[in-house]
């Protein structure tokens, strides 16, 4: 039986390796994206992933997208919460549009991705939940005060989630990544990388494909004991 997979921002950076990890472990996978429609196409033409347009922040966009997805490929049964967006600042300079774009997107963002899934997985007796919240969510970081609480609420959705669904056999997860080597971290300068990387025990940024195989590990059959868990891929940069 192929498992359906929506993943959230799947066409670029961790997303894209999500996607792409997923489907070569058999899923049918559909990969959502905000706005940049060329790179969108460019994925889809690449990995045969259809790509779905929608801003996971409004609700009803993200219910009539979700029930497209299932009109093209069939029941979602495995959902990863990853899209995510950073509006930084130092906390006395965070704008209020600053602060609620990434509420938006980051945290409600995550009910409205579940919430119009959850019905059907219960009703199946079968599902699993990922977010990828960050290291960020569980330590705090200097100038990320919306996003850092974004990820730190991530993890209590995951949490109660778990305990909500358990007994109808879904699972609910979180990994919080460290620094990973996408575009936008390799895009920050060099010399700030080196300070970054200095503070890795690893002595290396991560690979989006290893985030990737976190999810394909907690999306699969032989993980059904694992809820409410929280996986930091970090290269031992922090523990809880």
């Amino acid at each position: 039986m192929t498992r359906i997979a929506l993943v959230t921002g799947g066409s670029r950076g961790i997303g894209a390796a999500i996607s792409k990890e997923l489907k070569s472990k058999g899923y049918s996978v559909a990969a959502t994206y905000a706005g940049n429609d060329e790179k969108a196409k460019a994925f889809t033409e690449e990995t045969g992933i259809k790509t779905y347009k929608w801003n996971v922040g409004d609700y009803a966009a993200s219910k009539e997208g979700i029930a497209q997805v299932e009109a093209d490929l069939g029941p979602i049964d495995t959902v990863v919460a990853n899209a995510g967006i950073t509006r930084d600042a130092p906390f006395h300079r965070m704008t209020p549009e600053q602060w609620q774009e990434v509420i938006d997107t980051n945290l409600t963002g995550v009910f409205n991705t579940v919430h119009p899934i959850w019905p059907g997985m219960r009703e199946r007796k079968f599902g699993r939940v990922i977010v990828i919240s960050s290291i960020n969510g569980q330590k705090g970081q200097f100038g990320q005060v919306n996003y850092a609480a974004t990820k730190a609420g991530d993890l209590g959705i995951v949490k109660s989630l778990a305990q909500e669904g358990a007994r109808a056999g879904i699972t609910a997860n979180a990994i919080c990544p460290g620094y990973i080597a996408t575009e936008m971290v390799m895009a920050i300068d060099e010399s700030i990388r080196d300070k970054i990387i200095a503070g890795i025990p690893a002595g290396r940024l991560g690979e989006p494909e290893e985030i990737a195989r976190c999810v394909a590990f907690l999306a699969g059959e032989d993980s059904g004991f694992i809820n409410g868990s929280t996986i930091s891929a970090n290269g031992a940069q922090f523990f809880v």
